[in-house]
């Protein structure tokens, strides 16, 4: 099952046209009027990773196939969502789906292009978008109560310990908290799933942010959480130019050093604690994504299930010990090859060659 992200926030924040640059193409309406985007948009992008170039060139492998994050458009959210309004019924329904939320805020000023509510203010953006969530979150728990009370009533022991998790999510949800934490993870919940603010600023704070986004950052902190500050423009123009020289080029006219697109990447693959182990060869090397903790029969059978089914072990060597010495064979004779049995915790960078019989 592919990890997925999705983009929310209020109409006319710069969703679509971050989701565009992220996509490299563009494949979401970018409009100047609410709910351009009826269905949610999607888009699989590859991880960057350096270490898969340089495992590569060391085997002269034939393809490089990297780690892919889902990324979702959906359409933005507005006041009353949770009760339905602006086909939030619907929209509200998309987020469930995903694993993480990437949360766009408008940082921005501009007189040509529309604001819901009238004037940027990416705090109040931000609390009426989480209390839609909050409220739906809500709705959900208090729907679940009744079928939940039927089943203690059958002597359902499963229910009961579900049910007091209820009552204790729906006590935080109601003093205005998300219900966060590793506990509520099995009743599904919106606010349960890791977020980051995107602060989406004009071209000229691209470098530098702005008041609107240093509000954001400290709302971000207070929570925990984590935030970016990206021009969406910008990263969209990057995406049309046909050639790495090209981008570089447009880059450097604007003094930033990188495209800010990998880092949303990388920081919504750290949302989701996952982390990376590779296979290569001549015919291939490539990357696989795992959550932090997965042990070494987890990690074989994301290849394929006869790999866990018929275990053996996992020849292991640390990534910096492949690549300084040049390679498997090197890495062997010099005694930084490990045969791991089933209960190995899968480090990341550790490049695995399976052994399993079936």
């Amino acid at each position: 099952m592919s990890l997925s992200c999705g983009i929310v926030g209020l109409p006319n924040v710069g969703k679509s046209t971050l989701f565009n640059a992220l996509a490299g193409q563009s494949t979401a309406e970018a409009a100047n009027y609410p709910f351009c985007t009826i269905e949610p948009n999607v888009a699989r992008i590859a991880v960057e990773d350096a270490r898969l170039d340089c495992l590569a060139d060391i085997n002269k492998s034939s393809k490089v196939i990297p780690s892919f994050l889902k990324v979702v458009d959906i359409a933005g959210l507005v006041a009353g969502a949770s009760k339905g309004e602006g086909l939030g019924n619907r929209f509200l329904g998309h987020i469930r789906e995903v694993d993480a939320i990437i949360h766009v805020v408008r940082c921005f000023e501009d007189d040509g292009i529309t604001h819901v509510a009238g004037a940027v203010d990416p705090i109040r953006d931000a609390v009426l978008i989480e209390t839609e969530l909050m409220l739906a979150d809500i709705d959900s728990l208090e729907k679940r109560k009744p079928v939940l009370e039927k089943k203690i009533r059958g002597q359902d022991k499963d229910a009961k310990a579900t049910l007091a998790l209820v009552e204790v999510a729906l006590a935080m949800l109601d003093d205005g908290k998300p219900a966060l934490g590793v506990e509520f993870q099995p009743l599904q919940l919106i606010t349960s799933k890791p977020m980051i603010y995107v602060c989406n600023v004009a071209e000229d704070d691209a470098q530098g942010g702005n008041a609107h986004s240093s509000a954001v950052a400290a709302m971000a902190a207070g929570k925990s959480s984590t935030h970016l500050v990206i021009s969406a423009a910008i990263e969209a123009e990057i995406a049309s130019l046909c050639s790495v020289e090209e981008k570089q080029e447009f880059l450097h006219s604007l003094d930033l050093e990188r495209s800010s697109l990998q880092r949303i990447i990388q920081h919504g693959y750290t949302l989701l604690d996952r982390h990376t182990y590779f296979t290569t060869g001549p015919k291939e090397t490539r990357a696989w994504s795992i959550a932090r903790g997965d042990n070494a029969v987890i990690a074989a059978g994301k290849i394929h299930s006869d790999f866990a089914h018929g275990f053996i072990a996992a020849a292991t060597i640390a990534y910096e010990d492949y690549v300084s010495l040049g390679g498997e064979q090197a890495a062997a004779a010099a005694g930084k090859l490990r045969l791991e049995g089933k209960e190995y915790v899968v480090q990341d960078g550790d490049v695995i060659t399976f052994r399993f019989n079936v």
